[in-house]
């Protein structure tokens, strides 16, 4: 699957690599698991495995056709560091990136072991964005191991937000994401979790984009929080503080 994304924080979805196995709370409602087996039923090509991690060698070069610059999510429907992802797969995945530059790519990974262990054979460029999954404080350990890549520009996706993370090291971190679940079986999301976490973007200042409170029907709840919505994001390929003024909120 690829071409436009109703994601909010990125234009075009991306997926060399489809299909995924869990590993930790965050995967338990997997949004990619169910349109995987989705499309599986409806007789797409790429999902004739379902949700087995499969590679698409086919899709590898579909950035190179996308003559307008897209802000691109790569592996929506899988997680590029799988360990069964060879490293030379993920090298032509890189090399694609570097060769297409016009676009700027985002990578999410809950597997920041493996991110951290190759991230010493990958071709690293500015338009290369590297993030990670954290939902609790359980989780934090992997924001130590992006923080170790040769990623110019790194950033997490907290969500679906489980609990909350009142000590978050947000140093050599250029964005945070915060959202809670949605769809069947959605796990509820306190508003203080998220004020915390803003909070400490604030004090840091680090990019906050808040995406959705969530639930059964997210379209339902939104993404006010505190009277506005929260779209911050580094701007260009190279961060810096003073792009982002210290905003004045209500801690609470």
């Amino acid at each position: 699957m690829a071409g436009n994304s109703h994601i909010e924080w990125t234009d075009a979805t991306w997926n060399p690599v489809t299909g995924c196995t869990k590993i930790s709370p965050a995967c338990k409602h997997c949004y990619a698991e169910r349109l995987a087996k989705r499309l599986q039923a409806m007789g797409q090509r790429n999902y004739v495995n379902g949700f087995r991690l499969t590679l698409q060698p086919h899709m590898l070069e579909l950035p190179l056709k996308w003559k307008r610059p897209n802000r691109v999510f790569v592996n929506s429907m899988s997680d590029l560091f799988h360990e069964d992802v060879p490293l030379s797969y993920v090298q032509q995945v890189f090399d694609v990136m570097g060769r297409a530059d016009w676009h700027q790519y985002q990578l999410l990974t809950k597997r920041s072991e493996r991110l951290l262990q190759l991230s010493p054979f990958l071709a690293w460029r500015p338009h290369i964005w590297m993030g990670v999954s954290v939902e609790n404080d359980d989780y934090v350990f992997r924001i130590d191991h992006l923080r170790r890549t040769a990623a110019h520009v790194k950033f997490l996706s907290i969500e679906p937000l489980l609990g909350s993370i009142r000590k978050l090291n947000l140093r050599g971190i250029d964005w945070v994401i915060v959202g809670g679940e949605s769809g069947p079986g959605a796990r509820p999301m306190d508003p203080q979790w998220v004020r915390e976490i803003r909070d400490q973007c604030l004090r840091a200042r680090v990019p906050f984009f808040f995406k959705q409170w969530g639930g059964v029907l997210k379209s339902r709840t939104g993404r006010i929080l505190d009277g506005r919505t929260w779209d911050e994001m580094p701007r260009g390929n190279t961060p810096s503080v003073e792009d982002f003024p210290i905003l004045e909120t209500a801690c609470g």
